[in-house]
């Protein structure tokens, strides 16, 4: 029988973990391939921890990484494709507003020779309607500056055989990461499956406006040099309106007598200070992605597994670039 890798990653989940496993255990159950329960302590600081490890006492199918301290849950996803081991993986959260109902659909696809599949959100009954609009707004920027076409409304919520996971495994080891942006990425026979997100059953969400917009920054930056280039077509537009400016200031001169320089120059280097700081905070932008990438710390650090096998279990420090 084939099996296929549920990868989970959990941060300060404890009011939600109990319910998740209640609601999907049965379903996973039901599945017409085998599975595993691999669940991704993202370094909780809350008893996420030890609810995991008693998942994995009481249910030979569930295993746990515990990393040595918060990763982001970019890394924890990446710890959970690299410690799967099924014909197929699926990442979803704990908070169930990823439905385990789906799950059954995506060995459809699989079966069907799909290898890569993206869920995407119709209705996502928790997000207000800002956030619905900022993200609609965040994919129509990144697909008009980006060679690389992103689904939208595409969550974190995907699916991959595991021959397309070995790429994500062996490629793609950025630490400045967008793992759902990898796997529309990556090739290979694509599709995606919609769904409606269910309210969170408990806790909130753990991206703040300011991570979410920090996370939208880094995305573009890794799927875009466009930005970059804003020093050139901001120099032709500096050098269009200087023009304009000399033009007029000609005009007043022949015509009036009496160009009002003072002001012309005031007007020119705000607007040539603004582009300047502009171009250069891009730039610096860029130069932080560069500087995380060649210090080549680990994506994450995970201190202990559960449940993994006599010979992986309880590892200390197990590092992953």
């Amino acid at each position: 029988m084939k099996q296929i890798s549920i990868v989970i990653s959990v941060y300060n989940e404890e009011e939600a973990l109990e319910q998740f496993y209640q609601e999907a255990k049965p379903v996973f159950d039901a599945l017409s391939w085998d599975y595993e329960l691999i669940f991704v302590n993202d370094g909780s600081t809350d008893r996420s921890g030890r609810i995991l490890d008693e998942f994995t006492k009481r249910d030979n199918k569930a295993r746990a990484v515990h990393f040595s301290r918060n990763f982001g849950h970019e890394a924890a996803m990446t710890a959970g494709l690299d410690y799967s081991s099924g014909d197929g993986i699926v990442c979803m959260d704990a908070d169930l507003q990823h439905p385990p109902q789906c799950v059954a659909k995506i060995i459809e696809k699989f079966e069907e020779g799909y290898e890569v599949i993206s869920m995407v959100r119709t209705r996502n009954q928790s997000a207000g309607l800002v956030k619905n609009i900022t993200s609609a707004a965040f994919y129509r920027l990144i697909n008009t500056i980006s060679d690389v076409k992103l689904e939208p409304n595409a969550s974190d919520f995907f699916a991959l055989t595991a021959n397309a996971a070995a790429v994500l495994k062996s490629s793609y080891r950025e630490k400045v990461r967008f793992l759902r942006g990898y796997v529309q990425n990556i090739g290979f026979r694509y599709t995606t499956l919609e769904y409606e997100a269910s309210p969170r059953v408990a806790g909130e969400s753990k991206y703040s406006i300011r991570k979410l917009l920090r996370f939208s920054v880094n995305t573009i930056l890794c799927f875009s040099d466009l930005p970059l280039k804003l020093g050139i077509y901001s120099g032709i537009l500096v050098g269009f309106l200087g023009l304009l400016v000399m033009l007029e200031t000609v005009y007043e001169w022949a015509v009036k007598g009496t160009p009002n320089g003072y002001a012309t120059i005031v007007v020119l280097l705000c607007f040539m200070f603004a582009m300047l700081f502009i171009v250069v905070g891009i730039i610096g932008e860029y130069i932080s992605i560069l500087f995380t990438e060649l210090k080549d710390r680990p994506i994450y650090i995970v201190g202990r597994t559960e449940n993994f096998g006599s010979g992986s279990d309880k590892r200390v420090f197990d590092t992953e670039r």
